[in-house]
């Protein structure tokens, strides 16, 4: 039997598609993304992008310059925003003859047997569509738990989980899992025990973000404990995407269980 293409799921996190300068969304950097995604759904893969920026798209399209503090006030400009990231997205994508599906998931539907299933089959039957790219994001206009802790991270492990991924990518604003100064400050290369090198990571955050170093790690030991290997890397590093994929030398790459 022949193998299934890779089936790759990349997370993009809200400091790499933003510009905190003008509060918005980053539109070069969503060119350069949509491009390189583009480029491995031709070459055959099967990509899925869990995305952020929905809240973003929506501050900037209600003028708000801060971050809301209050949860009807963030699921407001999520309500807002989601629209135009999912308009942005599809307009992108269509310059490469490349569609776009919407999923917006929340925990409750992962932990549901039945919709667990039913989130399964539907993005199944969507990779067996060369021309589609399923984007998926929290429900963020109903749910609370990625709002306030995780930026996606968590779901996008789920996500991986989910899709029996071959590779999980996190895309932030940092080259990898990085050595403390004292060593360096280089990224981590290679890990195998999380645990291990969890004492590496910071819970610094941008100013439009709500994951970090930490939430990342939380997801990695989720995503490697079922089988699924992860990346770290620089979301604004030209070519990251494919390099992380082609096994290459970027970012901190974290082996995972093998399957049974």
């Amino acid at each position: 039997m022949a193998k299934r293409p890779n089936r790759i799921i990349v997370k993009l996190g809200t400091g790499i598609l933003t510009n905190p300068a003008r509060n918005g969304l980053d539109r070069p950097q969503f060119v350069r993304l949509t491009s390189e995604v583009a480029a491995l759904t031709k070459a055959g893969h099967h990509v899925a992008l869990v995305s952020s920026g929905a809240v973003g798209a929506g501050m900037m399209r209600l003028g708000i310059s801060r971050r809301p503090e209050d949860l009807p006030g963030i699921q407001a400009c999520a309500a807002v925003g989601q629209s135009r990231l999912m308009n942005l997205y599809e307009t992108l994508f269509a310059k490469h003859g490349i569609g776009v599906a919407q999923l917006l998931l929340t925990h409750s539907d992962l932990d549901s047997r039945s919709r667990y299933e039913n989130a399964r089959n539907t993005l199944d039957r969507l990779f067996e569509h060369d021309d589609v790219v399923p984007i998926i994001n929290e429900n963020d206009s109903v749910a609370t738990e990625e709002l306030r802790f995780g930026d996606n991270d968590r779901l996008s492990a789920e996500v991986a989980c989910l899709a029996r991924a071959d590779l999980l990518v996190l895309l932030t604003s940092a080259d990898g899992l990085m050595r403390s100064i004292e060593e360096k400050g280089l990224p981590v290369p290679i890990v195998r025990d999380v645990d291990a090198v969890a004492h590496y990571a910071s819970a610094t955050k941008g100013r439009l973000s709500v994951g970090g170093m930490v939430s990342k790690l939380q997801a990695v030991k989720y995503a490697v404990a079922a089988g699924v290997p992860v990346v770290i890397a620089n979301g604004r590093t030209p070519g990251v995407i494919a390099q992380a994929v082609a096994g290459g030398n970027v970012g901190t790459r974290f082996l995972a269980r093998r399957r049974s």
